[in-house]
């Protein structure tokens, strides 16, 4: 049965449940409302992941970064015009609540650090990874993997340009570390960063995500 809403009324919580009820199943749908995901970086990666974890029902998401929106994030990234000068977080945050105006969100416009970035992701069971500099990715690898016991971080590396998409794959390092993307493409000259290979990479760490979530839960529901 499909549900006819004007476009002007704000759907309530109970319509939007029994969307996500009939499109994901009521138990699927349970387990993503009880997730949180924390995404670190709001730029190609994480702004389409957080946007693709909205859609799937994810209930509650962290949104840490310190930038604003400029022209230039407009060719791959989930922002719009309306949004250009604003933080990311900020930008973000409106844009997900046009989503879903239910969802839980904590936003943090701070740029993360060695010193910070255990205490901006305690608690976190998943952090997806989305930063631009590898030097920042591998910092925030070392402080989550040795400073938590049980928190999976699902990292981005190597999506530039428009070569072939299915070379952008999820590669399994250890048990808490997932690596998307083809693990060697970066900008350079000619090479830039563009909206469907950028897609694609955050598509499969919001699958990623939304995999370890459902697996955890089935696996715990079990026992």
């Amino acid at each position: 049965m499909s549900m006819r809403i004007s476009m002007k009324q704000t759907p309530t919580k109970a319509e939007i449940k029994q969307i996500c009820d009939q499109r994901f199943s009521p138990e699927t749908y349970k387990k993503l409302q009880r997730a949180a995901v924390a995404i670190a970086g709001l730029g190609g990666l994480g702004s389409n992941i957080a946007v693709m974890l909205t859609r799937s029902g994810i209930g509650r998401l962290k949104l840490v970064d310190f930038d604003k929106v400029d022209l230039s994030n407009l060719n791959r990234q989930a922002y719009h015009i309306c949004h250009l000068g604003k933080k990311k977080t900020e930008a973000l945050a409106e844009l997900l609540q046009e989503i879903n105006p239910y969802m839980e969100l904590e936003t943090i416009d701070r740029k993360v650090t060695e010193e910070n970035a255990a205490s901006l992701f305690q608690g976190y069971r998943y952090v997806c990874e989305a930063f631009d500099d590898p030097s920042a990715k591998a910092m925030l690898a070392e402080q989550i993997l040795t400073s938590t016991q049980d928190t999976y971080l699902i990292s981005g590396s190597g999506m530039a340009g428009y070569s072939n998409a299915n070379a952008i794959r999820t590669r399994k390092v250890n048990d808490r570390f997932y690596i998307c993307g083809d693990e060697s493409t970066d900008l350079a000259e000619g090479m830039g960063l563009m909206a469907p290979r950028v897609a694609i990479c955050a598509g499969h760490q919001a699958n990623k995500v939304i995999q370890l979530i459902l697996q955890e839960h089935t696996e715990t529901d079990v026992s």
